[in-house]
C-alpha cells in the first residue's frame, strides 16, 4: 500500500505557514512542521529545525517528499545556509521544492532570489511562491499592526506608492497546491490581492471596518532607515528602507491572476480580511 504523500513545511509557526498547515491536513498529507520552536499539533509531525545548525536538518527530512521552504527572516544571503539544505533534500529523496519569495525579489535577484535561481538546478519539480506583501502585516503583532493601534499611524517611506496586498490565506492555498497536485500548477508564482492599495488606502480602510482613525505618517526613506536602525541590525535597517523607496517608484503598483488562477476562486480583499479580524486581532 502507498504511503500519503509527506511535506515538511519549515518557518512552521510563521505567517504563511500557519496559514498551510491545516490547508495540508485538509488534503489528507501527512505534515512535518519544522522551526526552532515547532507547534504541538494533534495529526502534525514536529521537527526542531534552524536553517543555521545542520545537525537538525537531516531529522525534518526524515521520509519527506515535497517541501515548503520560508528563508530565515531579514538574512541578506539565505542561499549560504539554503542551497546546502536543498542539496541534502535531494539527496535524502525530496522529489519537489516550493519555496517563499517575495514579488519584488526576481530569480537571480538580491537575497532569495539566489535561492530562486538555484532551485531548477536542484529539483526537477520546484515552484517559487512571490508573494506581495502581506494584509496581515496590518493585524496581530506585526509592527505596522501594533502601531496603528497604539498610535492611530502608520509609518513608511512609500509615499503614494501602491501594492497589491494579499491575504496569507491565499498564499498558503496557492502553496497547498503547489505542493501537493500531481503538476506543479507554474513555477514563477507572483500573488497579490484583487486590488492595489497606497498605505493612504490602507488607513482609510483600517479606519472604516474597525472604527478606529489611523493616518498613513509619510516619512523619507532616509528617516526610515534610522527609525529601522533603533530596532534592528543596520544593515537590515537599510534594506527594508531600500524597499519601501522601490515601492514609493511604483514597482510594486500591480495586480495578478495567480490566486484565482490556482485555487479557482478570486483572492480576498483587505476589508474581507480586517472584517474578519475586526473583533479580535485589528482591535
Amino acid at each position: 500500500m502507498t504511503r500519503p504523500l509527506r511535506v515538511l513545511v519549515t518557518g512552521a509557526t510563521g505567517t504563511t505557514a500557519t496559514a498551510l498547515l491545516p490547508e495540508l491536513r485538509r488534503r489528507e498529507v501527512e505534515v512535518t512542521a519544522a522551526s526552532r520552536n515547532p507547534p504541538a499539533t494533534a495529526g502534525i509531525r514536529s521537527a526542531r529545525f534552524d536553517w543555521y545548525d545542520p545537525a537538525t536538518h537531516d531529522a525534518a527530512l526524515d521520509d519527506v517528499d515535497h517541501a515548503y521552504l520560508v528563508p530565515p527572516p531579514l538574512d541578506p544571503d539565505p542561499a549560504a545556509a539554503m542551497v546546502p539544505f536543498l542539496e541534502r533534500a535531494r539527496r535524502r529523496g525530496v522529489r519537489r521544492a516550493v519555496l517563499l519569495s517575495a514579488s519584488i525579489v526576481p530569480a537571480g535577484g538580491p537575497a532569495v532570489g539566489r535561492v530562486h535561481q538555484a532551485l531548477p538546478r536542484v529539483f526537477d519539480e520546484w515552484a517559487v511562491v512571490r508573494p506581495s506583501w502581506f494584509m496581515q502585516n496590518f493585524t496581530g503583532d506585526h509592527p505596522h499592526a501594533r502601531e496603528m493601534r497604539a498610535e492611530g499611524t502608520v509609518t513608511t517611506a512609500t509615499g503614494d506608492g501602491r501594492i497589491g496586498f494579499v491575504d496569507a490565506g491565499d498564499i498558503a492555498a496557492v502553496a497547498a497546491r503547489a505542493l501537493t497536485d500531481d503538476e506543479v500548477p507554474g513555477e514563477d508564482l507572483v500573488l497579490t490581492g484583487p486590488e492595489a492599495l497606497s498605505y493612504g488606502d490602507v488607513a482609510e480602510a483600517y479606519s472604516a471596518v474597525t472604527g478606529r482613525p489611523v493616518a498613513h505618517r509619510a516619512i523619507s526613506q532616509q528617516a526610515l532607515e534610522k527609525r529601522f536602525s533603533a530596532v534592528m541590525d543596520p544593515s537590515a535597517a537599510a534594506m527594508l528602507a531600500r524597499v519601501d523607496g522601490l515601492v514609493a517608484s511604483g514597482i510594486e503598483d500591480r495586480v495578478t491572476d495567480t490566486v484565482e488562477r490556482v485555487t479557482g476562486r478570486p483572492p480576498r480583499s483587505l476589508d474581507d480580511v480586517l472584517r474578519r479580524v475586526s473583533g479580535s486581532a485589528a482591535r
